[in-house]
């Protein structure tokens, strides 16, 4: 059973259940059936710590829920509810839900009248939170009824959470004269950031758009724009790139290097380049460039120059996010041993939801099962050097140890790729930053290099098809300003010539006789037992070395299909291998081995990569916190039965 939310936390919140000027009517509910405040009101300062970055700062008394004065918010369970709220979800909607019970317990007041929240923002925000109640087996705070206590957009109705996002849709002018192809080589404050990718997809927005995969934990925006010929599609054969800056909130480099790359892209589609257009035109390209921008704003109120080695490293709950996901490294060591086992696409192990799990590393988990990645590399700080998974040794007990993945050869050739054009990198002086490798060409192992566990990298290999490189950019995690120039003049062709390393190896479609493709099919190479699998329409794409290959592919129930590939050293775009799969004439015990995983279900949501038959849990908080059998309570109502005869029945869904 998991750990529960503080205790004394939820001992206010039980002990506030009977709340003052309140009298519960017989619904299941338990709402208060007084009539709500009229619109005429006297405003007063908005004194609630809780709600203390609304976007408004007066209130009035009494609110919607009938409490006549500050004090009696602060006792009601309704207000404890909204300060354990972030518990609770586990950080999921946080600060969104929380905002809108503000404006439900602390109304807006301004000129002697109460505005009420926008009752579309509320029926959104529970459409995209309801799961995440669900998981926990909890029901839907009934003052956040979107119907009752908020009004239509044409009754003057505001927006809670514009403060939320203030700023970010007002466009930054550009100094006068300047053309629009300029890039300002400087560091981008979280509101700066995106406002310069919003505008970028907006220039671009035939081949660009934004979307966030989720929020960090203080509840920003994790902002990703794509380059695509269809952005927003997933096209067949179309390999899925993606680069992620900023995972230390104090390795600022990849950041910049980043939103520089979003700009040069866009300019130079625009400008013909044929290059960029051939590269837009055959590739889908997502960009993340802050995984982590609560820590920036740490390391960012230092400044460059003066931040520390480890000042603003980790998020907002003091998780190191490269440490942060689940090690399914010691469990590939542990398959590897057994010969029929399979050691690649291993699930998430449900003890790894007992712990503490960022609200970051979901949203790139999820990303992860939403898009078939092929290709990554994580951007960091603090040398200069491309390290490749196995970032865990195969030794835990060694702190410095050659663990290699079964695709070795493939991972130094997306190491090079990178260090290879990159003149810092190469250049020959020892005494220049990351002089130490200079003898490896800029390259190492990552458990050969130092072992951690948890990382973003060894993570991607091992639980989808992604192969992921990590970079460390330079030796000043925060670099000056005027540095920045010369950072992307080092970087801007390593960044280009590592995505078009996409294109390596082999791709095709997997089909049956009658033409319909076969998801999660396996693609297995004789001699790298590291299977990848077909997304959702019989594509696949296998990223391999120069040299003579056995590819074989299977599904269950048909028979599988063998073919001999050649590719050419100098062959830089995948080459076509279709694989037309003939169902068996047998019974289903006769399915090829293997096939079906066993063990725990994929916690993430969405289709799972393991194989048909494996149904997945919508939520990863409900592999923790599923309901008990037989119509029983939910795991957290014992703690309000055990410390108060007063019970806020409204919180059950029955």
């Amino acid at each position: 059973m998991p750990p529960p939310p503080p205790l004394l936390l939820l001992a206010a919140l039980v002990a506030a259940a009977a709340r003052p000027g309140c009298e519960f009517g017989g619904s299941l509910a338990g709402e208060c059936h007084r009539p709500p405040a009229a619109d005429s009101a006297t405003c007063v300062d908005l004194q609630l710590r809780t709600c203390g970055d609304a976007a408004y700062n007066h209130t009035t008394f009494p609110t919607p829920l009938q409490h006549w004065s500050r004090e009696a918010v602060e006792a009601s369970s309704e207000y404890i509810l909204l300060s354990v709220l972030h518990q609770l979800l586990e950080g999921q909607c946080n600060p969104d839900l929380r905002l809108l019970g503000c404006a439900v317990l602390a109304p807006r007041c301004e000129g002697g009248r109460v505005r009420r929240p926008c009752r579309h923002i509320c029926e959104g925000l529970r459409e995209a939170c309801q799961p995440a109640f669900d998981a926990i087996d909890m029901a839907w705070p009934y003052f956040l009824d979107c119907h009752r206590y908020f009004k239509r957009e044409d009754e003057g109705c505001y927006d809670p959470l514009e403060k939320l996002r203030g700023g970010l849709e007002a466009d930054e002018a550009l100094p006068s004269g300047l053309p629009p192809t300029f890039i300002r080589f400087s560091h981008h404050s979280y509101a700066q950031m995106a406002r310069v990718l919003r505008r970028t997809a907006a220039r671009c927005a035939h081949v660009a758009r934004t979307y966030s995969i989720g929020r960090s934990f203080d509840g920003r925006d994790l902002l990703v724009i794509e380059f695509s010929s269809r952005p927003g599609q997933h096209e067949l054969m179309e390999p899925e790139v993606k680069l992620i800056g900023n995972i230390h909130g104090n390795e600022v480099a990849g950041r910049e290097m980043l939103i520089y790359l979003t700009q040069y892209l866009c300019s130079e589609y625009l400008l013909g380049n044929p290059r960029i257009q051939r590269l837009l035109n055959t590739t889908r390209i997502h960009l993340l460039p802050s995984m982590n921008p609560d820590g920036y704003e740490v390391a960012a109120a230092e400044g460059a120059g003066y931040n520390g080695w480890t000042s603003g490293r980790q998020n907002a709950q003091n998780l190191d996010l490269n440490r942060n996901f689940p090690d399914l490294t010691s469990e590939y060591y542990r398959l590897v041993g057994t010969r029929s086992a399979r050691s690649d696409h291993i699930p998430i192990p449900e003890h790894y939801w007992w712990g503490k799990v960022a609200p970051e590393t979901k949203a790139i988990m999820k990303w992860m099962q939403t898009i078939p990645f092929v290709l990554s590399a994580s951007l960091h700080g603090g040398d200069l050097v491309v390290s490749y998974p196995f970032d865990f040794s195969k030794h835990p007990q060694e702190e410095k140890m050659f663990s290699p993945t079964p695709d070795e050869k493939m991972f130094k050739l997306l190491s090079r790729a990178y260090a290879e054009v990159h003149p810092m990198m190469m250049d020959r002086s020892e005494n220049r930053c990351g002089g130490n490798f200079l003898k490896r060409g800029s390259i190492i192992n990552g458990a050969d290099w130092y072992s951690f566990t948890g990382g973003m990298s060894d993570f991607n290999y091992l639980h989808s098809n992604c192969f992921e490189i990590t970079v460390e950019l330079g030796c000043v995690k925060f670099p000056p300003e005027e540095a920045l120039y010369t950072l992307w003049q080092h970087n801007k062709e390593s960044l280009l010539n590592f995505v078009e390393t996409v294109h390596r190896g082999i791709k095709g479609v997997v089909m049956d006789k009658y033409g319909k493709p076969v998801k999660n099919a396996r693609i297995l190479v004789k001699g790298i037992r590291h299977d990848i699998t077909t997304a959702p329409d019989g594509d696949y794409w296998r990223l391999l070395p120069p040299g003579t290959h056995i590819v074989i592919a299977q599904a269950p129930g048909y028979a599988r299909v063998i073919k001999k590939v050649i590719i050419p050293s100098r062959m830089k775009r995948a080459g076509r291998v279709d694989f037309i799969l003939q169902p068996l004439r047998v019974g289903p015990k006769n399915f090829l081995p293997g096939l079906r995983r066993t063990g725990p279900h994929d916690s993430l949501g969405g289709a799972s990569p393991l194989g048909e038959g494996t149904e997945a849990n919508p939520d990863p908080l409900r592999a923790r916190r599923q309901p008990s059998a037989g119509g029983s309570k939910p795991w957290w109502w014992s703690y309000f039965t055990s410390l108060s005869s007063h019970r806020p029945r409204w919180l059950l869904k029955y």
